[in-house]
């Protein structure tokens, strides 16, 4: 919910921008923390929101980060998370990359391939440094999400598929710059039922089960993220339930004591607390629907018109103004695309030119897929 003082300062200022409620950001922190056993680790997603505000937020929590490209990992260092709480994760990690986070000596790099393999021990090798790794497996388990953010099923391009993995252990024989310290998991992302995480849970005991037949007691084992949020109802969730989600890993999983549990969050920590800010620009009637024209479009927030993403739509104005009248409207933006639309028939308080519009739960996924397509400006963000 939006207070009348904070409508008051929208107004104010130059529309479109991202706004984050850093209380929210806290509370959702401090609700994890109380929630997860001090066994596991978390390490945050910086590919849900890169904010320095934010990450700094989490940072001080004692979080690690989860990064999936060298500017990632060079964000995390330059906002203070310790390199030894650094993973890479990632499906096609540069030589540049790779050599970055070499120099800078990350705790992990998630390894996807054999190939993969065999370029960070010949980079590792030239530095005369050991690089630590985990194999990203592949355990098959649908996360029933939607297509695009789903990465553990065998026609995914992620992971090592399981008949991959006697290669890999005599693979890895081969190299003195490699050392095999983990397993790494991640089924996909939004998943809002947690019996797709039973299911990883068990497949996870299974794998883990046979690489110590191997002889392989592995000290790490990542388990990835995926938690989702609550898109339709923000303010009735603005925090996810992290003991039950927790719960699931306590109940399911089946570890030796010296085996470290990480997970890596990004979405649940950080939707909620962020929302577009927009404003109408024009209101157009049409046959069977009217137009609310706003000055914020899928270049500002691309997840609709990519995932068909649902986002709450609200009139911050109308709210305040208790207007009752009520119409349907197709919500869109000014970008030259017909894909460029944030809600088609919403039943929505009468609008007007001007008035001052929520897109809520977008602090994931939204300033850091942002573009500037149509030469538009660079979305600016606000933290309070």
């Amino acid at each position: 919910m939006f207070e009348q003082n904070l409508l008051n300062t929208f107004n104010k200022l130059e529309t479109p921008f991202y706004y984050y409620d850093l209380n929210l950001l806290k509370n959702t922190l401090n609700q994890i923390i109380k929630a997860a056993p001090t066994k596991y680790k978390i390490h945050y997603a910086l590919k849900a929101n890169n904010n320095k505000t934010i990450l700094s937020t989490i940072k001080e929590t004692g979080f690690g980060a989860d990064c999936v490209s060298g500017n990632e990992i060079k964000r995390a260092i330059e906002v203070g998370f310790k390199t030894q709480d650094i993973v890479f994760a990632g499906v096609g990690k540069s030589d540049k990359e790779i050599n970055f986070a070499l120099d800078n000596n990350i705790f992990c790099f998630n390894v996807e391939s054999i190939h993969e393999l065999q370029v960070i021990n010949e980079l590792a090798s030239i530095k005369n440094k050991i690089a630590c790794i985990a194999l990203r497996i592949n355990p098959n388990v649908d996360a029933f999400t939607h297509k695009y953010i789903t990465t553990g099923l065998e026609e995914n391009k992620f992971g090592i598929n399981p008949y991959e993995l006697d290669a890999f252990l005599e693979e890895i024989k081969k190299y003195k710059n490699i050392d095999l310290i983990g397993l790494h998991f991640h089924i996909g992302s939004q998943i809002e039922d947690l019996n797709p995480f039973k299911n990883l849970c068990l497949r996870v005991n299974e794998i883990n089960k046979w690489f110590i037949s191997k002889g392989y007691l592995l000290p790490h084992i990542n388990l990835g993220g995926g938690l989702g949020i609550n898109y339709q109802e923000p303010d009735k969730e603005a925090i996810v339930d992290f003991k039950a989600y927790f719960d699931v890993f306590q109940n399911y999983l089946e570890l030796l004591p010296l085996q470290q549990i990480h997970f890596e969050l990004g979405r649940c920590i950080v939707a909620q607390c962020g929302s577009l800010i927009s404003r109408v620009l024009y209101i157009k009637n049409g046959t069977n629907t009217n137009f609310a024209i706003l000055d914020a479009g899928m270049t500002e927030l691309i997840r609709p018109a990519l995932y068909q993403a649902y986002h709450k739509i609200e009139n911050l104005t109308a709210i305040s103004l208790e207007r009752k009248q009520q119409s349907i409207y197709d919500i869109v933006g000014p970008i030259c695309e017909s894909s460029d639309c944030f809600g088609k028939a919403v039943i929505f308080p009468e609008t007007f030119r001007g008035d001052i519009i929520a897109i809520r739960s977008a602090g994931a996924y939204g300033k850091v897929m942002s573009n500037r397509y149509n030469l538009r400006d660079e979305i600016k963000e606000l933290t309070a």
